[in-house]
């Protein structure tokens, strides 16, 4: 049995644990105590806060197989991604250079630095035990906040964006990295990655080139990699796609990974989502029905889970009891479903991304 909920101080070991095994590194999950207890703290006073709008809250959530009782996942929300300091990414656009006289036209591709994306709501920080991988438990960490934002979209914005994890080479290297960032920081990327992490990315402006980067001078393993997702991420990506994200003109500023943005009310599972009253059946007499999301209606209890969508004649939707239970729902009280199956994939770039 799994479910979905907000972290709390007693899954600090969880985390590091999840936390030292992403793969690749995460720069917005380092496994650092320090960095993880102030994390939980931060999701704490955000689900106990009055928001209007969106602003520097950041809300964490955990995937718990209760069956072990064990947190086997994490990911999170950040509802403003430049609230605090602004959120750099590298956009790409195309320059033209022409000459006349020389009856000379090119068009060049570059990469601007930008923090355009700051003003976005960011799902980041997304682990998952490798017991869990391709399973629906990995849909539904990373969906389940989606059926939170749902419920109270005045706390983040109308624009969500994810970013994904870059290409690296066989020894863990990032050839955007050092063809780019290198130069800059004489570092090494699993070294900067793992300071962003701990620190904050704000050092980011401070050093790195404010005039365009001309590609033709990258190396042809570092312009492969651009927009390029790790392959431990591309199912993810895939998802994300079809749950109507878009590729954007914006990549990641140290590994060149992709980041995808969508529009709230456009996505699946906001747009599909519908209100239920619940009917409670024992288990085993519960019609054959698809998958859904099933989420409660409570912010600092909030909890997600994976239960059939069988629905009465009248529009209830009916629950075990041992479902119910989970969602700490009653018969009568409404609960947030939404289809667990997604459409085919539509991989398009977002051509009036700014």
């Amino acid at each position: 049995m799994l479910v979905v909920r907000p972290v709390q101080p007693r899954d600090l070991p969880a985390l590091e644990r999840l936390a030292g095994s992403a793969t690749p590194r995460l720069t917005n999950l380092p496994a650092h105590r320090d960095r993880l207890e102030e994390r939980i703290a931060r999701s704490t006073r955000a689900l106990a806060r009055e928001v209007d709008f969106p602003g520097d809250e950041a809300y964490t959530f955990v995937l718990e197989d209760l069956d072990l009782d064990e947190v086997v996942g994490t990911a999170s929300i950040r509802a403003q991604a430049g609230a605090q300091d602004a959120y750099y990414t590298y956009r790409q656009e195309t320059l033209i250079h022409a000459s006349q006289q020389l009856n000379v036209r090119r068009e060049v591709q570059t990469l601007s630095l930008s923090h355009e994306t700051s003003e976005t709501t960011l799902l980041c920080a997304l682990s998952l035990d490798a017991r869990y991988k391709g399973t629906s438990a990995e849909s539904l960490l990373r969906r389940a906040r989606l059926m939170f934002i749902a419920q109270y979209p005045e706390r983040f914005a109308s624009l969500l964006a994810v970013a994904f994890p870059g290409y690296l080479d066989a020894q863990g290297e990032s050839p955007f990295w050092n063809s780019v960032g290198r130069h800059f920081f004489a570092r090494g990327f699993q070294e900067i990655n793992l300071l962003a992490g701990v620190r904050s990315k704000s050092f980011i402006a401070e050093v790195m080139p404010q005039f365009p980067l001309y590609l033709p001078l990258l190396t042809p393993q570092a312009r492969a990699a651009i927009g390029r997702e790790h392959p431990d991420h591309e199912g993810a990506l895939e998802e994300m796609l079809a749950e109507g994200f878009v590729r954007s003109r914006h990549v990641d500023i140290f590994d060149a990974g992709p980041v995808v943005r969508g529009e709230r009310d456009r996505l699946q599972s906001v747009r599909q989502a519908s209100w239920h009253p619940v009917r409670l059946r024992p288990g085993h007499v519960l019609p054959d029905a698809e998958p859904a999301l099933i989420a409660n209606q409570q912010l600092g209890g909030f909890r997600c889970l994976v239960a059939r969508y069988a629905l009465s004649p009248t529009g209830q939707l009916m629950l075990s009891p041992e479902h119910a239970a989970l969602l700490g729902v009653e018969e009568g009280r409404a609960v947030l479903a939404a289809p667990l199956a997604l459409p085919a994939v539509m991989d398009e770039v977002d051509e009036g991304d700014a």
